[in-house]
């Protein structure tokens, strides 16, 4: 099994795309994040004629969460913890695989710049809410895989200049610390456990040239619980869609479950 996360930067801009990464590599879920549209206008038709199932939290014109899947999931919830600016952010599903029940969680985490301004604070928030719902969560199901754009830079190594984004939303220390407290809830960073030492950068700036001249960074993230790390058998960071025409600027990550 194929689950990708994938933040399209607007669902209705890169159906196309969309289209193509699906017919190319046919994953059997996708978690997208920030796909820019409400409900109403959402492409369902586009992706049922695929196949796909969905399941949509939209919000007109910023972030919104989707999960895409060939099969049927259930228990779908976006409201697992109160936000208290009603963002479309979070959605999660339940997933049968083998003999395992897996709760999904897609994500988009508030960006969080500029520092110090209410949109930092509400990262913060964002990520405690987070935090403390997980908690309880893994008191009922030990299954779990989240997966998303985490704008959440953690180490130096996962960006190509780690000294221009000290004082970054990124790649703060408060903010890393976070990203390491939800990992010791009982979590791997399935990219890093397969990869310790690859670059795997998932998000690459409009601007500058980042993209020709590889001046990325690595957001976009797979946090596996413990007791499904063993099931995975291969992360990609697939770089197709990125140097496509009209790309969104991040790409794919895709985990293989055995």
């Amino acid at each position: 099994m194929i689950i990708s996360s994938w933040n399209v930067n607007s669902i209705r801009a890169r159906i196309e795309n969309i289209k193509e990464y699906i017919k190319k590599f046919s994953p059997d879920v996708i978690m997208m994040q920030e796909i820019k549209t409400p409900n109403e206008t959402y492409p369902f038709d586009d992706l049922k004629k695929l196949n796909y199932e969905n399941y949509v939290f939209g919000q007109k014109s910023y972030n919104g969460v989707a999960i895409v899947s060939k099969k049927k999931l259930s228990n779908i919830q976006n409201d697992i913890f109160k936000d208290k600016l009603k963002q479309s952010r979070i959605i999660t599903a339940d997933l049968k695989h083998k003999s395992k029940s897996i709760q999904i969680i897609n994500i988009y985490t508030p960006n969080g710049n500029p520092v110090d301004t209410e949109k930092y604070d509400y990262k913060i928030y964002w990520l405690d809410s987070l935090i403390k719902t997980l908690k309880k969560i893994l008191k009922k199901n030990e299954n779990i895989i989240i997966g998303g754009d985490f704008n959440i830079i953690p180490a130096a190594e996962d960006v190509h200049n780690p000294k221009n984004y000290e004082n970054d939303a990124l790649f703060r220390l408060e903010i890393r610390k976070r990203l390491r407290e939800i990992i010791n809830l009982g979590f791997h960073d399935a990219y890093r456990h397969k990869f310790p030492d690859n670059e795997g950068y998932t998000f690459w700036d409009y601007t500058s040239g980042a993209w020709q001249k590889n001046n990325g960074m690595r957001i976009d993230h797979f946090l596996v619980s413990n007791s499904l790390i063993n099931i995975v058998k291969d992360v990609k960071i697939n770089k197709y869609p990125r140097g496509r025409t009209k790309p969104s600027d991040h790409t794919p990550i895709e985990i293989e479950l055995t």
